[in-house]
């Protein structure tokens, strides 16, 4: 059955006014960029498969990709290894822990379990393909590109606020090569990792990049396959089992789809065949999600009966 846009447009309109003015939550502030950030900035996407973009909101508002970038490496990693390769690697599964957690690590034994938590993020980038740092980093942030259909950039002011204050990251980086889980220089491996997460995108973009999953790997605006169908299934089952951290159970509980989330605000969740949607708001809840973010993709998802988990007549 075709979308039906006018709802679409119905959803978008009112999750954006339900939840613009919500309070609740605080900006990051270990990452003195994101700290400055407006908190009252607010906006939500959705972009399908066919290409159409409805949104609401301070859509065209740049901001830090922060661990959404994970989902892209691990992407890569697909496409440079294959799924058994990565998954015997990083790992599939929960920590059930905060994101940067370096007890996750020690009750495994140094062995990350999952590539979209920090260590198993920095394991992935050491993981990409590339002859060195500069050419793994070069790969990273093409891949962004070509999800988000055009040119992703590196912020130097966010690049710089994360590098001289990832003294937790480095620690892990130097954990996982401890173990035997770091699979190029850790030091080199952070740094990409660190970059890869200061890039700057929208909220459409974001959404964009999501519908490029929900389309099976091919980008809905460019008409180009940025990775494989195959490698799908497995990037939007990591993002239903960790995508949200700890409260990655309670997101597929109530909203039944595959989502990611990033410190800077941004949050995504993929509707496989048919869209993604896409929320930005700054302020955090207490695990590293954005509280309004949350609030309208959730909404839109509800609104339309995007839920991966419903049988019909539910």
């Amino acid at each position: 059955m075709p979308l039906d846009i006018a709802a679409v447009h119905a959803a978008v309109d009112a999750a954006h006014a339900q939840s613009a003015s919500v309070g609740g939550g605080a900006n990051a502030s270990y990452i003195p960029y994101l700290a400055s950030v407006p908190a009252t900035l607010s906006g939500v996407a959705v972009v399908t498969t066919d290409g159409v973009v409805v949104s609401a909101g301070d859509v065209r508002y740049e901001f830090a990709i922060e661990s959404i970038s994970k989902v892209f490496t691990l992407a890569l990693a697909l496409e440079d290894h294959g799924p058994e390769a990565v998954r015997a690697k990083v790992g599939a599964n929960a920590t059930g822990l905060p994101f940067n957690s370096v007890m996750a690590l020690a009750l495994h034994g140094g062995r990350p379990l999952s590539p979209l938590v920090n260590a198993g993020a920095i394991a992935t980038a050491s993981l990409v393909n590339g002859a060195g740092a500069e050419e793994r980093w070069a790969r990273i942030l093409d891949m962004q590109g070509r999800m988000a259909g055009r040119t992703i950039a590196l912020s130097a002011d966010v690049n710089q606020s994360e590098q001289t204050t990832n003294f937790h990251n480095r620690a892990i980086a130097w954990l996982l090569y401890s173990a035997g889980t770091m699979y190029s220089d850790p030091m080199q491996a952070c740094d990409v990792y660190t970059r890869q997460c200061s890039t700057l995108i929208t909220a459409v973009d974001l959404a964009v990049m999501g519908a490029t999953l929900a389309a099976g790997g091919v980008n809905p605006l460019t008409g180009k396959r940025v990775l494989a169908n195959a490698n799908v299934p497995h990037i939007l089952a990591e993002m239903a089992m960790e995508g949200l951290y700890e409260t990655s159970g309670d997101w597929a509980y109530t909203v039944g789809l595959p989502g990611k989330s990033g410190v800077g605000g941004g949050v995504l969740a993929v509707m496989p065949g048919v869209a993604a949607v896409a929320g930005f708001a700054p302020p955090l809840d207490a695990a590293g999600n954005s509280v309004r973010g949350q609030r309208m993709v959730a909404e839109v998802a509800r609104r339309l009966g995007w839920n991966l988990y419903r049988t019909p007549g539910n």
